[in-house]
Formats: C-alpha cells, sequence, structure tokens
C-alpha cells in the first residue's frame, strides 16, 4: 500500500468543529486488526449528522467517519480473514467509536466484518450498505405477521421516508415480496421512480404529518417508518389488526406522540430496527437474502457517485432534506 492516502479528518478543538480531506498514514490508524483497501462507502443520516458537528456520537477526535464500507483485506491479524477476501462493514459503531470508512484505507476488528456473496460487487453490497441491510430487517420484521405470529397474508404495507435510502429499498423488497406498497414521500419529483421501485400507491408526507386520532381505519397490515414524529403516530392508528410497523428512523422527529389504543385494541405491535449490532450469523444470512430482493439496475438510476471532496458539500443537502435516493462516496476517484 501506498505510504500516505486520503482520509476525510473531523476535528474538534473547543467550540472549533472542522472537517477535511488530508493526506495521512497507516500509522493514522488506531483501531482493528483487518487492513482494508476501501473501494466504496456510503452517505447515510448518521453520517451527514457526524459530519456536520459529530452529533455526540464521536467521542474521540481527531476521528475518520463513514458508517459502511466495502473493499479488500490488504493486511490481517485475523484468522477469520486473509489478504484478498473482500468484505463488508456495516455497523458496530464503526464511524462513531471506531474510525470509518471514509478513507482509501481502513483498519477495523475482524468481527465487524462479513465476507461479501459472490454476487454481490463492491459497488452494489454500497449501494445497499447500511440503508440496504436496515430496510431487510424492516420489511422481514413486517413479513413476520405471517411467519411468527401466523396471521393472515401481509396484503398491503406503508412505506414512510420511501424517497431516501431505507424507504426506497424497503419499497423495493416489500414488492419482490409480493406486497401492495404504498409509499410516503414529500417530493412529488419521484413519484414516478418510487412507482418503478414498485409501489402501487403514493401520498404526500403532509398526509400524515398532523395530530393524530387514537384510532383510525385500518388500512394496513404493517409499516416501515423512517421518519417517526407525527407521522408515525398517524401511521400505528391506521395498521389493522396484529400488523407490525418497523420503524428505524426519526428524520421528521425523534418524539412520539400516540396512544396505547393501536396496541391493546389491534394489537398491533412497534418493532424497532437497529442494524448497528446485528449479529454476525444474521448479517451473513441478510447479505445472502439482498441479491435476490434487489433490482441493481433501477437502484442504480437514484444512485450519484461523488468522491471525497464532494462529500463535504453533500452532507449538508441530506440534513436539508433536499437530497434523494443513494450517495456512493468512490475512494478511487
Amino acid at each position: 500500500m501506498s505510504d500516505n492516502f486520503k482520509a476525510l479528518v473531523v476535528n474538534q478543538e473547543g467550540d472549533k468543529f472542522s472537517r477535511e480531506v488530508k493526506s495521512v498514514n497507516k500509522d493514522f490508524l488506531k483501531h482493528g486488526d483487518v487492513l482494508v483497501k476501501v473501494e466504496y462507502s456510503g452517505l447515510n443520516y448518521k453520517d451527514a449528522l457526524i459530519l456536520k458537528n459529530g452529533a455526540k456520537l464521536v467521542k474521540e477526535f481527531p476521528h475518520i467517519p463513514g458508517i459502511d464500507f466495502s473493499g479488500t483485506v490488504v493486511e490481517s491479524k485475523n484468522e477469520n480473514y486473509k489478504q484478498g477476501d473482500e468484505i463488508i462493514c456495516t455497523g458496530w459503531r464503526v464511524g462513531e467509536l471506531y474510525y470509518g470508512g471514509y478513507s482509501q484505507y481502513a483498519k477495523v476488528k475482524g468481527e465487524f466484518l462479513v465476507k461479501r456473496p459472490k454476487n454481490l460487487s463492491a459497488k452494489q453490497s454500497m449501494i445497499l450498505g447500511t440503508a440496504g441491510l436496515t430496510a431487510i430487517q424492516c420489511a422481514f420484521a413486517v413479513k413476520a405477521r405471517e411467519e411468527l405470529l401466523l396471521q393472515k397474508k401481509v396484503v398491503d404495507v406503508i412505506v414512510t421516508g420511501a424517497s431516501g435510502g431505507v424507504g426506497s429499498m424497503a419499497v423495493m423488497i416489500l414488492n419482490k415480496l409480493g406486497i401492495n406498497v404504498t409509499a410516503v414521500s414529500g417530493k412529488k419529483e419521484n413519484h414516478d421512480y418510487l412507482k418503478s421501485l414498485g409501489a402501487k400507491n403514493l401520498m404526500n408526507t403532509a398526509d400524515l404529518d398532523k395530530d393524530a386520532r387514537p384510532l383510525d381505519k385500518g388500512l394496513y397490515d404493517g409499516a416501515v417508518d423512517t421518519v417517526g414524529g407525527n407521522i408515525l403516530a398517524n401511521v400505528l392508528s391506521h395498521i389493522r389488526d396484529k400488523g407490525i410497523v418497523a420503524a428505524c428512523g426519526n428524520a421528521s422527529n425523534y418524539k412520539l406522540n400516540t396512544t396505547v389504543m393501536p396496541f391493546i385494541i389491534r394489537g398491533v405491535k412497534l418493532w424497532g430496527i437497529n442494524s448497528v449490532d446485528t449479529s454476525k450469523k444474521r448479517r451473513d444470512f441478510l447479505w445472502g437474502e439482498l441479491p435476490n430482493l434487489i433490482d441493481f439496475s433501477l437502484l442504480e438510476k437514484s444512485v450519484k457517485e461523488i468522491n471525497l471532496d464532494e462529500l463535504l458539500n453533500t452532507y449538508s443537502q441530506m440534513l436539508e432534506g433536499k437530497t434523494s435516493g443513494r450517495y456512493l462516496i468512490n475512494l478511487s476517484k
């Protein structure tokens, strides 16, 4: 490997927070037992928060963000990985407590990695990334109404924040599972794209961003919610008997003003999805399932490929709600 390579480094000195693409060397990487040449990373909402001000998630500075990445092992002191292994890294607070993927080389603990399935390229694995891993967990949670609760077939599911990374992939996965998806988005310009992913119905976010009734007409067998707040409260009131709502985000609001009515009258389940510490065994299973449920030719239409320097401008647009689809950071650019 080269003695020096590029990394995006954030730092906090007093009240001053900075972010800069700079040249570092291998000695700068202080965590883990597996050194990886990073090919791609992704921009997730959590990444954007960290790039803004650390989001109280980063405990030590200077720091390299980037909560997911794909690449190839170049050095390893871990018995489970050897030079040349193609890997994926998501979760485990990489990019928060540990240096992450916004670097041409990354050093992490071997237990944080999974070996990339042969039918996934490095780029495809980061088109999915944390967002894809979260989306498939949400979809499988909603389907658990059938498999675990042995209830009626899941027919109608609503997905909020459908224009985002998790939401758009959840729409596609649920459609592949034979479910009628209602996609909720505040971006009308993305409606045709959401239809191409398999959404049968479209709804404007504003229609749900209001005070919720304790119970409303049961319209959906389940939901994937990526935004929280009033929108999640309204979704809960529209879930049919024994439906499951998979909640994985708080882009609208982290507060939830609701009642016990959906839970005790209809037996609705609110299933929190946290992909950060998903077990390795389950990760291997989910990464094996994802290629069967994803049409990359469609997803790639919403992928924007940027470099580290461009990332410095893009993260703020995400926080302002001005982005859609998936942003990939190509560490070779």
